[in-house]
């Protein structure tokens, strides 16, 4: 038992020592905050949890992943169920939400340690994973667009604003683009928005998340109405894209699906129990975070350090807080998350059949509603194994 957890601790130890908090991974620290905010505070609005109890779990969540991993795998809110929830508008309460992290973490737990995940990895080729990240491109750059048209003609001149500079600044390490856009939206909130100084002070206050115990009830309910339309999408962009992904950017990392799987279901075991919401890691937040600069866990310790602040000291007022983010600003930064994922396709440009096998899986993805990702994973695995059994060309990997 001793050895296993000294071996933890030295490897906690290495990711402290090489991350870095310079400019770089400040700017890369807001590379998802455009797909996690307006998610977070949807689910907060539409399902009254607890504003303290979300966000200061959310932001420990991030912390103990860059500390895990020791590069920018940021932590997300699960976006189906965050998107259930909101359309439910107050129909589904909060202990259905935390029910559905404990199932889905103990569903994700089996597989991992089934073997179940490593099966799957193995019949699903590359091309089916790329067409997944292409499908949640364009669906995030979809998204991106409501953000942009949020605020009329003003909006859109802040965020033409912005695209033109994260444009022409987009991977220059001198001056990275995020911290230029963000002091932009932050400008424009106090010239458009009325932030006002004053009510963020007053905001001010400490406060602690609660704890909770799910039910059993609220657990099964949790399943039946929240995890299981999940899934699909967890398996194909929160492991099988998200390992794709790390070990396109950071190879040295060796990241595994077992731990993934194993991160992902510890998360969703214990934020239940102190009010937080069900979370993932993703594809596009890994992508995001290094496309704006993030290159160590310090993006994601900088980010996860912000919800934390936030949730401890000013929750009481965070509906007013979170204007210093204008949508349109949060659209841009969004905007080029879903870019930075949708052109992981172009390494298969070269092998027509695989990039044609991609794009389908991309577009079945993105243009079925719910259970999109499922079916093009296995319409495309499918696929790709035809011209094996049929000669009709070479295999898929």
């Amino acid at each position: 038992m001793t050895a296993p957890l000294n071996n933890v601790a030295q490897r906690l130890s290495e990711s402290f020592r090489a991350i870095r908090f310079d400019r770089n991974e400040i700017a890369g620290a807001f590379g998802d905050i455009g797909t996690d905010l307006p998610l977070i505070v949807g689910m907060i609005l539409a399902s009254g949890l607890e504003p303290t109890s979300v966000l200061v779990m959310f932001g420990l969540a991030q912390i103990a992943s860059a500390l895990l991993y020791g590069m920018p795998m940021a932590v997300q809110p699960l976006k189906v169920v965050a998107a259930l929830v909101i359309a439910a508008n107050g129909t589904l309460d909060a202990s259905t939400i935390f029910g559905a992290g404990i199932a889905i973490a103990a569903i994700m737990l089996v597989l991992t340690l089934s073997g179940l995940l490593e099966w799957l990895r193995k019949i699903i080729p590359k091309a089916v994973i790329r067409g997944i990240q292409f499908g949640l491109g364009i669906k995030l750059t979809m998204l991106a667009s409501t953000y942009i048209q949020a605020d009329g003609k003003p909006g859109f001149v802040l965020a033409a604003i912005c695209f033109g500079i994260t444009v022409c600044l987009l991977g220059n390490r001198r001056f990275p683009p995020a911290l230029i856009v963000m002091a932009i939206g932050l400008l424009y909130a106090l010239c458009f928005r009325h932030v006002d100084a004053a009510i963020i002070r007053s905001s001010f206050g400490f406060s602690l998340p609660s704890t909770r115990v799910p039910s059993l009830d609220s657990i099964v309910t949790g399943l039946a109405v929240l995890a299981l339309p999940q899934i699909p999408l967890s398996l194909g962009n929160s492991i099988f894209a998200t390992e794709q992904l790390a070990n396109d950017l950071f190879p040295e990392k060796k990241v595994t699906l077992r731990k993934i799987g194993l991160t992902y279901s510890i998360l969703n075991f214990v934020m239940p129990f102190f009010g937080g919401i069900p979370v993932c890691h993703g594809s596009g937040g890994l992508a995001g975070h290094h496309a704006f600069g993030g290159r160590t866990g310090g993006s994601v310790v900088i980010y996860g350090a912000m919800f934390l602040g936030l949730g401890l000291f000013f929750s009481g007022g965070f509906q007013h807080v979170i204007r210093i983010f204008p949508l349109p600003v949060l659209g841009v930064i969004l905007l080029f998350e879903g870019f930075a994922l949708m052109k992981l396709v172009i390494d298969l440009a070269e092998a027509k059949f695989r990039f044609s096998t991609a794009l389908l899986v991309g577009m079945l993805a993105f243009s079925i509603p719910k259970y999109g990702f499922l079916i093009g994973i296995v319409v495309g695995t499918i696929i790709s194994h035809i011209p094996k059994k049929y000669n009709f060309g070479v295999g898929m990997r």
